[in-house]
């Protein structure tokens, strides 16, 4: 399973990529307004520093305005992906980028049926929101198993990314139901690594070498 991180900031991006595990990027205009720089400035740099994928997303909600705006977003780099909202006016969006060879991210899915038409139109990526269908006592993992046995039944070459990941659960859940990407928060990648009895265990290694030593 790919790792993406879903962030705009830089720093956070570079510490990521340094534990060697960072596959790829998605931004929204969310995360890119905390920063201080310009969301095109963001992307550069990003794109600078993770050759994979780099979702940027755009603003309009009109097929003309994505067309536009995916145009300007597609010269940043050759690694951006762009993120097209889940409507009708999306759809045909993703329809042409995926026509004219640009890679598209299709965002805000919570539905089985929206996965598969945005399948059907090309979309290089599917992002199910699994956190926010938790938020309202729907399950978001129930979601990624269906949208991962209709792709599997046709096999489609779009790629199920799991977004809106709250904590290390998803992750694991993801990685068993056999998604292909899971985009998550910085501090979730961190506690992926961490438990208590790893703690325990090498701290106590430390300290018999140390008493072992004194004792020599």
């Amino acid at each position: 399973m790919k790792f993406f991180i879903d962030t705009a900031n830089i720093e956070q991006i570079k510490s990521a990529a340094e534990m060697g595990v960072l596959d790829g990027v998605t931004t929204n205009p969310s995360l890119a307004a905390k920063e201080t720089a310009p969301y095109r400035e963001l992307l550069e740099e990003i794109c600078r520093i993770v050759p994979g994928p780099v979702s940027a997303e755009v603003l309009a909600t009109d097929y003309d305005g994505m067309m536009k705006e995916a145009g300007e977003l597609a010269k940043i780099a050759d690694n951006i992906v762009i993120k097209i909202p889940t409507i009708l006016e999306g759809l045909k969006a993703i329809k042409s980028l995926s026509s004219d060879g640009i890679k598209t991210n299709a965002t805000l899915v919570f539905q089985p049926s929206q996965a598969l038409l945005v399948a059907k139109a090309g979309a290089t990526f599917v992002s199910p929101f699994i956190g926010r269908l938790d938020d309202i006592s729907q399950s978001g993992m129930e979601l990624i198993e269906q949208i991962v046995t209709i792709y599997n039944n046709y096999t489609f070459a779009t790629e199920v990314l799991v977004a809106s990941v709250r904590h290390p659960m998803h992750v694991v859940e993801a990685a068993l139901i056999g998604a292909d990407v899971i985009t998550m928060p910085y501090n979730v990648i961190a506690k992926l690594i961490k438990h208590p009895l790893t703690d325990i265990g090498l701290e106590k290694f430390i300290s018999d070498y140390k008493k072992a030593k004194q004792n020599a």
